[in-house]
């Protein structure tokens, strides 16, 4: 979108109960939650505490191209979410967890309660009937209910996310709204955008934190690996990448959250100190099956181009840690989506805030 809309609202109504595991009875008491083992973690390396981590988490992140000083493409995302505390994850979601046959047997249990929307538009907005050889308008709004396993040196995760694609997902109304509060050109070919469409995706990733650690020069440096699989009628992609971190005292987290289709982060971390701060590089490659924002509708004819099955990214940024608060930003270089894009890779920017309580 244009310039400042980096502070967009929406104003829709937002999505409600969602259903995140079958409850699994059982006669017998919960047994005690397990400690994890220590890490290496900062600089100087210090283990991050062995005890369950009683804080819980509020997180809001802000993707949009803004920072690129571009309009077009992937133009905005923003997402609200609230992680539990370890200590006050309920038993039966944990027995629940840990029933899943990828997820470790003695992890701490989190959850998270997400909700979020994202825009696509094409290059040029200006056109009342867009260029058909350009991606269609698109809005997805959504909520998520998630599970994680943090083991200490891993992380598992299993979201599912539900949602609207289309009109009900107001994106001509909130793009419009406030471009005309800012004074930039309003979209005008929203009337173009994907038909109303229910949306579903299940997600699972594992993260291996601090796989390669070290403290070159009294400065921590540590490397981690992750893969990840979607399933949807949204997006069906299978992702793997790396992220290594240089920096001062480096939390116990595993990168700042990232909005999908990227493997997202952590929204929790746990402070070694008061303050930390650490620069990141990650490249992550993803084999995308179904992306409903360029193939179009599921069920029924819909403007649409034709995909690149392959699509990397490259991530460059810094995180800051001051207390119980974490700021970062994250610049997003994406190579090609789609055979008829003209660019040769498109690029944004990232901006997350989480608060731990």
């Amino acid at each position: 979108m244009g310039l400042c809309t980096g502070f967009r609202w929406s104003s829709g109504s937002i999505l409600a109960g969602i259903a995140l595991l079958p409850a699994i009875a059982s006669a017998q008491e919960a047994p005690a939650e397990p400690k994890r083992p220590a890490i290496i973690t900062s600089t100087p390396q210090a283990p991050r505490p062995l005890d369950e981590d009683p804080g819980a988490f509020i997180s809001f992140g802000l993707e949009n191209d803004l920072f690129a000083n571009t309009d077009r493409g992937y133009t905005n995302g923003f997402r609200f979410a609230y992680t539990s505390s370890e200590t006050g994850t309920p038993d039966w979601l944990a027995t629940a967890a840990r029933a899943f046959p990828l997820f470790p047997d003695a992890a701490p249990i989190r959850s998270t309660l997400s909700f979020g929307q994202n825009l696509y538009t094409p290059k040029d907005i200006s056109l009342r009937d867009p260029d058909p050889n350009d991606r269609p308008y698109a809005a997805w709004l959504y909520g998520g209910a998630a599970v994680l396993a943090d083991s200490g040196d891993r992380l598992d995760r299993l979201e599912l996310q539900i949602g609207v694609v289309g009109p009900y997902a107001i994106g001509e109304q909130v793009q419009n709204t406030v471009h005309g509060i800012i004074g930039s050109e309003k979209a005008h070919g929203w009337k173009h955008q994907l038909n109303n469409e229910p949306g579903v995706l299940l997600s699972y990733e594992r993260t291996w934190r601090s796989l390669y650690a070290a403290a070159p020069l009294g400065i921590g440096f540590d490397l981690s690996p992750y893969l990840g699989a979607t399933v949807g009628n949204v997006l069906t992609q299978a992702s793997a990448g790396a992220t290594v971190r240089l920096g001062y005292d480096l939390p116990a987290d595993y990168g700042p959250p990232r909005i999908r289709p990227s493997v997202p982060g952590s929204d929790f971390f746990i402070p070694t100190s008061g303050f930390s701060w650490y620069l990141f590089a990650s490249v992550e490659g993803r084999a995308v099956a179904r992306n409903i924002f360029l193939d179009g509708n599921t069920f029924e004819d819909s403007p649409h181009v034709t995909k690149n099955p392959l699509v990397g990214d490259l991530q460059l940024g810094i995180a800051v840690q001051v207390d119980d608060l974490r700021i970062a930003y994250t610049h997003v270089y994406r190579t090609q989506e789609f055979e008829e894009q003209k660019d040769h890779f498109s690029q944004y920017g990232a901006f997350t805030l989480s608060w731990r309580f």
